[in-house]
C-alpha cells in the first residue's frame, strides 16, 4: 500500500454491505483497503495485524449482535489511539450517537448506513478521523439542534423512575430509594408506561426516545449479565442479580466440598510440550466441569490442575453429599475415557484423585469493587484438600460427615483415624472403591 494513501479496514457481518463499502472506498485514489472482517475477533486480530489508519465498522456483529463493532473498535483504540473509527449504523437517534461517542469524539465518525454513498460522506468521514477529526451524519446533527415537541412532558420524578427501571431495580428497591410504598411505585410505573405508549402512538418524538433509551439499557444490562454468568460460578450471577448480595455479605450454608487433583502433574508438565499440556488441561477441565455441573454442583476454582467444586452453594441442596459422590464417580469415569484416548495419541494420562468433605461454610462475594470472587470459607474446604491427598488414582476419599450425610448408602472402606496436615484432631475417613482411571 502506497504511503500516501489512507489504509482502511472494513468490518461488517453482511457480505453485501461489506463489499458495498469496499467499492465506495476504492473509488478514491487516496484511500486503500487494508483488510476486512465479519465479526469481533476478526476485527481486533485483523487491525492488530495490518495497523490501518481507519476502521469502518458496523455496530452489531457476531457473536451476539449487540455492540461488538463498537467494543472491538474501542479495544483497538486502546492499543493504537491514533487509529480513526467510522461507525456505520441503522439508528438515527441522536442520543444513541452521543452515547457511543461518550469517551471522546476525536477520531470518531458516526454515519447512517443508508446514506454513506450520498455526497461522498464516507470518504469525508475517513479523511476526517484519519487526522483526529470527527464527523456526524447531517441528519443526526439536525436532530441534535432541532427541538422536538412532546404531547406529554415527563417530570423529574418520571425521569428518575424511568432511569431506575432501566437499571433493573426491583419495585421494592425503588420504593426504598424514594421513600414510598411498593404499591405506589407499581402504580406510578403503570401510569408512566401508559403515558409513554400513548404519546409514542401519537408520534411523540420524546416518548419514542425514552422508550428507545429503556430498551437499550435493558439490552446492555442483559449483555453484562450474560458476561457475568460466564465469569462467575454457575448460579452465582443469577443469585446476585435477583437477591443483590452485597460485597462481603456472608451466608451460612451446609455444603459438600469436592477437590480433585492430578497425581504427578508436575512430572507430567516437566516432560510435556507446553502447548500440548495446555490442550490436555483444557480438555480435562471441560470434562470435570461437565460432571460436576450435571449433578447441580458449582465449579468454584481452577488451581493449576486442581479443581474445586461445591454442592449446596449458592443454591441450597438437601442431597448435596449424594450429588458430590455421584459427581466424583462421573469424573473418574470421564477421565478414564479421556486417558485412553490420550494414550492412543501418545499423550500422558492424568491419574485423578478426589476428596470430599461436608460441613458448614460461610459463602460470600469477596474481593474489591474491581475484582470479585464468590467463595466458600470454612474447615470443610481445607479438609477436602487434605483428603484428596489420601486418594490414589481412581479413588475418592470422603470425610465421616460426608459418609453420614449420604441418603443412598455407598460401598466404602473405613480408614482408621489418622492425622492430616494442619489439624490437631484425628480424622476418620472413608474410601470409595477404585474407579478405573
Amino acid at each position: 500500500m502506497a504511503p500516501d494513501r489512507i489504509g482502511v479496514f472494513i468490518a461488517d457481518d453482511n457480505l453485501l454491505v461489506r463489499e458495498g463499502v469496499r467499492a465506495l472506498v476504492e473509488m478514491h485514489d487516496d484511500l486503500a483497503i487494508a483488510g476486512v472482517a465479519g465479526d469481533y475477533d476478526g476485527l481486533v486480530a485483523g487491525a492488530e495485524e495490518v495497523s490501518p489508519q481507519v476502521l469502518v465498522t458496523d455496530i452489531r456483529m457476531p457473536p451476539d449482535f449487540v455492540t461488538e463493532g463498537i467494543d472491538a473498535a474501542r479495544e483497538v483504540r486502546k492499543r493504537h489511539p491514533a487509529i480513526g473509527v467510522v461507525i456505520l449504523s441503522q439508528y438515527d437517534d441522536p442520543d444513541y450517537a452521543v452515547s457511543l461517542l461518550s469517551d471522546g469524539a476525536a477520531g470518531y465518525a458516526y454515519l447512517l448506513k443508508d446514506r454513506v454513498a450520498e455526497g461522498g460522506q464516507l470518504a469525508k468521514a475517513i479523511r476526517a478521523v484519519a487526522t483526529g477529526g470527527s464527523m456526524l451524519d447531517p441528519l443526526i446533527v439536525d436532530a441534535l439542534v432541532t427541538p422536538f415537541t412532546d404531547t406529554v412532558a415527563l417530570t423529574p420524578a418520571d425521569e428518575s423512575l424511568l432511569r431506575m427501571i432501566a437499571e433493573g431495580r426491583h419495585v421494592k428497591a425503588i420504593a426504598a430509594t424514594v421513600r414510598t410504598t411498593p404499591e405506589a411505585i407499581a402504580d406510578a410505573m403503570e401510569k408512566l408506561f401508559l403515558r409513554l405508549a400513548q404519546d409514542a402512538s401519537a408520534g411523540g418524538a420524546g416518548a419514542l426516545r425514552h422508550l428507545k433509551m429503556l430498551q437499550r439499557a435493558i439490552v446492555e444490562r442483559e449483555q453484562h449479565g450474560e458476561m457475568l454468568s460466564r465469569l462467575m460460578p454457575g448460579g452465582v450471577a443469577e443469585k446476585l442479580r435477583h437477591e443483590g448480595q452485597s460485597l462481603g455479605e456472608t451466608e451460612k450454608l451446609t455444603v459438600t466440598v469436592l477437590m480433585s487433583d492430578v497425581r504427578g502433574y508436575s512430572a507430567i508438565a516437566e516432560r510435556t510440550y507446553p502447548a500440548a499440556l495446555a490442550a490436555q488441561l483444557n480438555e480435562h477441565r471441560a470434562e470435570m466441569c461437565d460432571a460436576i455441573m450435571e449433578q447441580g454442583g458449582t465449579v468454584m476454582h481452577f488451581i493449576g490442575d486442581a479443581i474445586m467444586g461445591v454442592f449446596g452453594a449458592p443454591l441450597r441442596q438437601e442431597d448435596h453429599a449424594d450429588r458430590a459422590v455421584s459427581a466424583a464417580s462421573a469424573m473418574h469415569i470421564a477421565q478414564g475415557a479421556v486417558n485412553r484416548r490420550w494414550e492412543d495419541a501418545g499423550l500422558p494420562p492424568f491419574p485423578l484423585g478426589i476428596g470430599l468433605s461436608t460441613g458448614e461454610v460461610a459463602a460470600a462475594v469477596l474481593g474489591s469493587e474491581r475484582r470479585l470472587e464468590y467463595s466458600v470459607v470454612g474447615d470443610s474446604v481445607n479438609l477436602a484438600q487434605r483428603l484428596q491427598q489420601w486418594a490414589e488414582c481412581g479413588e475418592t476419599v470422603m470425610s465421616d460427615r460426608t459418609f453420614a450425610a449420604l441418603r443412598s448408602p455407598a460401598k466404602a472402606e473405613a480408614l482408621g483415624p489418622a492425622h492430616v496436615k494442619g489439624r490437631k484432631a484425628l480424622v476418620t475417613a472413608y474410601k470409595l472403591r477404585s474407579v478405573a482411571s
